[in-house]
């Protein structure tokens, strides 16, 4: 079974930076420790720290719908974090080995 790769892009609402930023380490830490998952990393661009991207790893599909299923992912991504993005954009892959 092919590992999924995720790119999920996130465009932080002016003014709730240090909101947002706050929580991020705490679903990657909470991600990182999920069975499936492989890898999660954070990334804020140069030149703007609005925009953030999560680099995730999962070692089957089954793995990432475990995720998406997660109370943290529920709670800390769909309760907290979405509402303060002005845009969030997430892409799946088939990833090789």
């Amino acid at each position: 079974m092919p590992q999924v790769q995720v790119i999920a892009r996130y465009t932080v609402s002016e003014g709730h930076e240090d909101e947002v930023f706050a929580l991020l380490p705490v679903l990657a830490e909470a991600s990182r420790a999920e069975p499936g998952n492989v890898s999660f990393e954070v990334f804020h661009a140069l030149g703007d720290a609005r925009d953030v991207v999560l680099l995730e790893r999962y070692d089957s599909p089954r793995a990432f719908a475990a995720h998406r299923d997660s109370l943290h992912f529920k709670d800390l991504v769909l309760r907290r974090i979405a509402p303060l993005l002005v845009s969030r954009v997430v892409t799946t892959y088939e990833a090789g080995e």
